[in-house]
């Protein structure tokens, strides 16, 4: 069961600042940096466009102000192009129920299917799928099937009346509108370098994604950590110690380090060694190989 820490401090300084990094990252990305380089441009607002989503996760979980409406206006800008911020908070948030991980149809962030409905896919979709859970499969068409599946059920919602889903786009258009105007009239990047880096940006957060939940029998045994230390660790905001945000999820990004190292027998007996060293190990052993089967092995439904 996940644990919450009391909110102490009226502003996480370390978070708000990296926002206000992160937003002129993505500003040079646009401007100096696109009249340099286009392609050091596309590196720029790929890290800029990464680091910006998982902000917003950061935010979702009530950082870095006690406002969740101030927080939420930090990032409420849609630079990431593809994905609502009110649909990926709502989603993200219903995903914490640790009961459900790994749920075919109630975890949101699932990737694995009721096996009766694997058996009935056409043979292509299956390939394809399979494709999806290697980790180079993940990460050049990973974010266009993800994309596919959350818009389709977010249109099933809106078709059936749901208007907490309608008003998700409806917001997410909102924001796009300054973001577009800022692109067509203002910034020197090409719009099509820009969907690129959108695009890229995505695939390196299915990096975080890949391997943050397995099917296991047990809850505690379905959340990874993974101990890296490097750039990645900090795209994701420490969050491949993965059990250890489900268990503290109102613990800001820049503690979960200290907290795993002194609590690491615990966190590793929680989720029973679910453990990868560094992202590097995760590489070498999937990056051409399926981490495991898309059909969930324990559905019983």
């Amino acid at each position: 069961m996940a644990e919450h820490a009391p909110r102490r401090i009226l502003v996480e300084w370390q978070t708000l600042l990296l926002i206000i990094l992160c937003y002129g990252l993505w500003l040079l990305g646009c401007t100096v940096v696109a009249s340099l380089s286009l392609w050091l441009s596309y590196a720029t607002l790929t890290f800029a466009l990464a680091l910006h989503s998982s902000l917003q996760h950061e935010v979702l979980h009530g950082h870095p102000l006690r406002s969740r409406a101030l927080s939420e206006a930090l990032v409420f800008p849609a630079i990431g192009l593809f994905i609502p911020y009110m649909r990926f908070r709502d989603l993200h948030l219903a995903h914490h129920q640790d009961s459900i991980l790994t749920d075919p149809y109630d975890d949101p962030e699932s990737n694995y299917m009721d096996p009766k409905v694997w058996n009935y896919l056409p043979r292509w979709q299956q390939v394809v799928l399979n494709l999806n859970n290697t980790l180079l499969g993940r990460m050049l068409i990973g974010p266009i099937i993800a994309q596919i599946y959350f818009v389709k059920g977010d249109w099933r919602l809106i078709r059936a009346g749901d208007r907490t889903a309608l008003m998700g786009w409806v917001w997410h258009f909102v924001g796009l509108v300054p973001v577009l105007f800022w692109l067509f009239y203002v910034a020197e990047v090409p719009f099509w370098l820009y969907v690129l880096a959108a695009y890229s940006g995505l695939a390196i957060l299915k990096i975080r994604t890949f391997l943050e939940h397995r099917a296991h029998e047990h809850v505690g045994g379905r959340t990874v950590i993974i101990e890296d230390k490097g750039p990645l660790a900090l795209i994701f905001l420490n969050n491949n110690l993965h059990v250890v945000h489900h268990m503290h999820p109102a613990v800001p990004w820049y503690k979960l380090p200290q907290l795993y190292a002194q609590n690491k027998d615990r966190y590793l007996k929680r989720n029973e060694n679910y453990l990868y060293r560094s992202y590097g190990e995760v590489f070498r052993k999937h990056f051409f190989r399926r981490k495991d089967d898309v059909p969930h092995p324990f559905w019983r439904r």
